[in-house]
């Protein structure tokens, strides 16, 4: 042990801390592939049992799509199990191209390049395309790995109030006389579940000279009338200066994601974003599952709107049954609980019911808003909604929380 007795019981006591304050996060063991239904043995040592899975990020149902998976079988036998190296390398195949040319093609974009994770994206873009001259004024909501990006780049951070319009006007007077003005949020917000108001954000972008970044990873496939994202459902498809999103949602659930965008901003990220230049490529047989994904619901809308369908019958359901839910549009429905222990308590009472929804809590969420963030998929049917409406009807009420609001939770409970 190179490090000192003190240095592990000083790591230990914060762990402990971390499980007096409720805070202590617990993984649960998933035994099947990711569905509507999955086999999970929790806590550990527990027989395993059949859940309905209400908090994956499997939006389109096409985790384990037989074509999806064949198409990646496909892969691993015509361009094998990894590239052993990045991409300017010997990291590039034909079929990585492909699949840029597609995405770009979905994404009404001009070009678009593949990174390992969106976060990979995120973490390389800003710091690629941006400099000391420049500012970045980001909501204030936005996901935790454009933070980080934010952090590694060399321009002028700024915040703007989450979906303040008149702010982030505010914002954009006081910072012209910088180079370069880059509006950034996400398109759907992974917490809350509320879409940006892109249309306005473009506008403002348009009368202040801007450029707009868009983190789409919560939209791409399912949010708009065709699937296309957030961009679309607003109004501004092929308005976008640069999007990232993910391969790792509901455009398959396996990893990979893009930066995606005006071709010199993709070209700047090719010749300089680190994450890129130095991490291996995608594998070839996610690539081979994207295009088969892209292939499904570039024409074919049935899962975008059968999701749509369960969104609304789900959310119908919670607020009626008088729980205090987050409003929004996106397939993601939150459960607000503000108290991070009763989070933790619901969600393993939810268990012994048969549904799976993590609590989610401090540091995931502000102090004081922690929640259960249920997530619905098109491969959801009805019956498995009714079961989970009635499972949170019956867990709900053994904890009294049926038509409090946040104070009343906030008295009983505390946050």
């Amino acid at each position: 042990m190179v490090y000192s007795p003190e240095t592990r019981t000083g790591y230990g006591q914060e762990l402990a801390a971390i499980k007096d304050a409720g805070l202590f996060k617990v993984e649960r063991s998933i035994h099947s592939p990711q569905s509507a239904e999955i086999r999970v043995r929790f806590p550990a040592g527990a027989p395993e049992r059949e859940v309905l899975n209400f908090c994956a990020n499997n939006y389109l149902g096409l985790s384990s799509h037989p074509d999806v998976i064949a198409a990646a079988h496909a892969g691993l036998d015509d361009r094998g199990y990894g590239m052993s190296s990045v991409r300017f390398i010997c990291g590039t195949q034909d079929i990585h191209h492909q699949l840029e040319k597609k995405l770009t093609e979905f994404l009404g974009t001009e070009d678009t390049l593949l990174f390992p994770s969106c976060m990979d994206a995120n973490a390389g873009v800003f710091e690629a395309v941006l400099g000391p001259e420049d500012v970045m004024i980001a909501d204030r909501l936005v996901h935790a790995s454009i933070v980080d990006g934010m952090r590694l780049a060399p321009a002028v951070r700024d915040t703007f109030k989450h979906s303040d319009m008149g702010h982030l006007e505010r914002k954009l007077e006081e910072h012209q006389d910088k180079r370069r003005r880059v509006i950034i949020t996400d398109g759907v917000f992974s917490m809350d579940g509320d879409l940006a108001r892109l249309d306005e954000i473009v506008a403002l972008a348009k009368k202040y000279d801007a450029m707009v970044f868009v983190d789409d990873s919560h939209a791409s496939g399912f949010i708009g009338k065709t699937g296309r994202g957030t961009h679309e459902h607003c109004g501004v498809f092929g308005e976008i200066d640069i999007i990232t999103t993910t391969l790792g949602k509901g455009l398959g659930g396996a990893s990979g994601g893009c930066v995606s965008g005006r071709a010199e901003i993709v070209e700047m990220c090719r010749q300089k974003a680190r994450p890129y230049l130095f991490s291996n490529t995608v594998a070839p047989m996610i690539v081979a599952g994207a295009l088969k994904v892209l292939d499904l619901i570039f024409t074919d809308t049935s899962r975008r709107d059968k999701l749509e369908w369960n969104t609304g019958y789900w959310r119908k359901g919670l607020v009626e049954m008088g729980l205090d839910v987050k409003e929004g549009d996106s397939p993601i429905v939150p459960v607000m609980l503000y108290n991070a222990k009763l989070a933790q308590d619901m969600s393993r009472d939810l268990y012994d019911e048969g549904i799976y929804a993590v609590g989610f809590f401090f540091p995931v969420v502000p102090k004081g808003a922690a929640r259960i963030r249920t997530q619905l998929s098109a491969a959801h049917e009805k019956e498995h909604l009714d079961k989970g409406l009635e499972a949170f009807r019956k867990v709900a009420g053994k904890h009294g929380i049926l038509g409090l609001g946040k104070n009343e939770i906030k008295d009983r409970f505390g946050l």
